[in-house]
């Protein structure tokens, strides 16, 4: 169960982190409510992408990471267009997409090559 559960719980904060470097890099006074509020779509979009690629089955996958990643944005971005009513820039959905790609996906790259060298 906990091999299932630490990947979930990893990018769940990698995702929080992406949030709360952003608002700090911003300059916005956000509290804990508004963290709340500008995280939640993408946290959706994370629960929809590992609901949806079965991610508990394999959930140290590169190609996990990469399904994920792209629920995550996509989702998120989606969310907070039309149900958040939040702004979606061009650079804003630039940098969520490359940072969360180099979190989500990347741990799981690290993760890959060092079972891969240890079997070596």
């Amino acid at each position: 169960m906990k091999n299932r559960v630490l990947p979930f719980v990893a990018d769940v904060a990698l995702v929080v982190l992406f949030i709360v470097i952003g608002t700090r890099n911003h300059n916005t006074d956000e509290n804990a409510t508004g963290i709340a509020s500008t995280v939640a779509p993408f946290l959706i979009g994370l629960v929809a992408g590992w609901i949806g690629t079965r991610a508990w089955k394999t959930p140290t996958a590169v190609s996990t990471g990469i399904a994920v990643w792209i629920s995550t944005v996509a989702v998120g971005m989606l969310l907070r267009h039309f149900a958040w009513d939040r702004g979606t820039a061009g650079a804003f959905i630039v940098v969520a997409t490359i940072f969360n790609a180099f979190t989500l996906v990347g741990w799981r790259v690290v993760r890959e090559n060092i079972v891969f060298r240890r079997r070596i």
